[in-house]
């Protein structure tokens, strides 16, 4: 064999057997294949072929030119390294999401990683719909450096950009766990009871506080209770018939479930809402808090342990044992200060829609109206989505 490899890059449009009859004619001619890679864009091939030869004469490439012009095809040879320096350099994947995505967002991502030290490997459309999407494997310089970059980027153009290790842990997730209010559905659960009460305007209040983290999750939670004392449970049931789940939220749940995912939500809301979600969705856990009913009627207080901050931090955990899958290998998905714990203990923490309090403290961000836009953020590709109502 030759010292080094020669590379065969051909060009062209694309149709059945292009490869098949390249691959046969080389290893016909005792070609060593080291790598190919194929890419297909608008039914245009690009089929690069990384071969040693059995000698340096140019009878394959002869060979490899009669063949090309037969089928109209441009081709290109290369003499090349004998190992490529880049084989043993930690990647990370940076995936761009937005609605639109500008060619001058995605140029200023490639200047924010090649600002940093990083280098493009390589790059992929993942979907057009609901959002536009890329992702990006980036041999990285500084990391930190190039993720505060890329948040300047995505602040500036209106987009999302998460970085992540492009290893086996990210392309592993196994459990995703989402908050339910602003998240999984469009309500605030608590609102539409206060409604039913005739206090809406007291509870959205406080609510809209505590999201925002400045009052305790747990007092202004029993706060928010007392104030619905009375409610009887039909006004129950009206309430949780006003339900409007979150754009792409069946696509998200389904899809997951089908690739083999555990789906779970941890709420700071009410069981008779996570139930009912958890039977409609198919989901494998529901948690949150349990109001008090005597004699038909709401009494103003919750009954146990109230699922907040901590406890959804703790929740997660605890499923994840159940399951078998580490930490490193969940998803939490949240939008309100309650879920900045259990942001901060899953492999990846996304914010979404969220106050800007927990977008700041995220590890990425989502702000598309679309759950199903997440998907994404894990790699999968548009093609792999299960579209339903």
């Amino acid at each position: 064999m030759t010292d080094l490899p020669l590379l065969i890059r051909v060009d062209g449009r694309d149709r059945p057997r292009l490869t098949a009859e390249l691959l046969r004619l080389l290893g016909d001619a005792g070609a060593e294949l080291e790598d190919t890679e194929q890419l297909v864009v608008r039914e245009r091939l690009t089929l690069d072929v990384l071969v040693r030869l059995p000698s340096p004469d140019d009878t394959v490439r002869t060979a490899v030119l009669a063949w090309a012009n037969g089928h109209g095809l441009q081709v290109d040879f290369e003499q090349v390294e004998a190992r490529s320096r880049r084989s043993t350099l930690v990647r990370h994947a940076v995936t761009v999401l937005g609605r639109p995505l500008p060619a001058a967002a995605l140029s200023a991502v490639a200047d924010a990683i090649a600002a940093t030290g990083g280098n493009i490997d390589r790059m992929v459309r993942l979907a057009t719909e609901p959002v536009t999407a890329y992702d990006l494997v980036v041999i990285a310089g500084d990391v930190e450096q190039m993720r505060r970059e890329l948040g300047e980027v995505a602040r500036t153009y209106g987009v999302d950009v998460a970085v992540q290790l492009n290893g086996l842990e990210r392309r592993a997730k196994r459990l995703v766990v989402m908050d339910v209010d602003s998240t999984l559905i469009v309500n605030e659960v608590i609102e539409l009871l206060a409604a039913e009460a005739g206090r809406l305007v007291e509870v959205a209040a406080v609510t809209g506080r505590a999201m925002a983290g400045e009052l305790d999750f747990e007092h202004s939670l029993r706060e928010r209770v007392r104030l619905l004392a009375g409610l009887d449970e039909a006004a129950v049931a009206r309430a949780r018939d006003q339900i409007r789940l979150t754009p792409g939220a069946r696509t998200f749940v389904r899809t997951l479930k089908r690739l083999g995912f555990t789906v779970a939500i941890v709420s700071g809301g009410f069981t008779p809402f996570t139930d009912w979600l958890r039977h409609e969705l198919n989901l494998d856990y529901a948690y949150a808090n349990t109001l008090e009913v005597r004699d038909g009627r709401l009494t103003g207080e919750v009954v146990g342990p109230v699922v907040d901050r901590a406890g959804k931090a703790r929740l997660l955990a605890e499923i994840a044992a159940a399951e078998g899958v580490p930490l490193s290998q969940t998803v939490a998905v949240g939008d309100g200060a309650n879920d900045l714990d259990m942001l901060a203990a899953a492999g990846l923490g996304i914010a979404f829609n969220a106050k800007p309090v927990v977008r700041a403290q995220a590890d990425t961000t989502v702000s598309v109206p679309y759950l199903d836009a997440i998907l994404f953020m894990l790699g999968i590709r548009g093609h792999d989505v299960d579209r339903v109502g």
